[in-house]
């Protein structure tokens, strides 16, 4: 009977075959496209936005659009800081698991993870006290990459690009 039923099921596909996805590990490291900047990330299925480390934020205005200036670790040095500065796209508000909310700046970030350029939007937030300065969410994953939660630093970035 149960035969029956699993043969009456239409099938399920994924909006990519797995075989044309690149498989990457749970840790991986990431470039911050154009920047150079490699950093140790997390990629998390369980996570919608990714989110980047971003110290001593501060929004202005340019050409009368919201902008925000913000500092990463250097990842060669974790004494200096690099300051980057991107359009905000908007803010959102983020309810944590102890019921509290926080207000989050999103920015674009394209980031290369293996050797796939993924563009996508991303929340800056203080990742001092948590083990990686990047988390990559579903946001960036999806239809591009999937994760083996039983692997780790599977390839370095690699998008083509001469600093890479």
């Amino acid at each position: 009977m149960l035969l029956g039923l699993a043969l009456a099921l239409p099938l399920v596909h994924a909006k990519e075959e797995p075989s044309s996805l690149a498989i990457l590990g749970t840790i991986e490291d990431v470039e911050i496209a154009n920047e150079g900047i490699v950093l140790e990330a997390r990629l998390d299925t369980g996570a919608t936005s990714s989110s980047l480390n971003a110290l001593n934020k501060e929004k202005f205005e340019r050409d009368g659009e919201e902008w925000i200036r913000f500092d990463v670790i250097d990842p060669d040095d974790e004494d200096a800081y690099i300051t980057l500065e991107r359009p905000v796209e908007r803010n959102v508000r983020i309810r944590r698991h102890s019921g509290e909310s926080q207000e989050r700046p999103v920015i674009l970030m394209e980031f290369c993870i293996g050797d796939q350029r993924i563009k996508g939007d991303t929340t800056l937030i203080d990742r001092t006290n948590l083990t990686y300065q990047a988390l990559i969410g579903r946001a960036h994953l999806a239809d591009h990459i999937l994760v083996d939660s039983g692997a780790e630093h599977t390839h370095r970035p690699n998008c083509g690009d001469d600093d890479s």
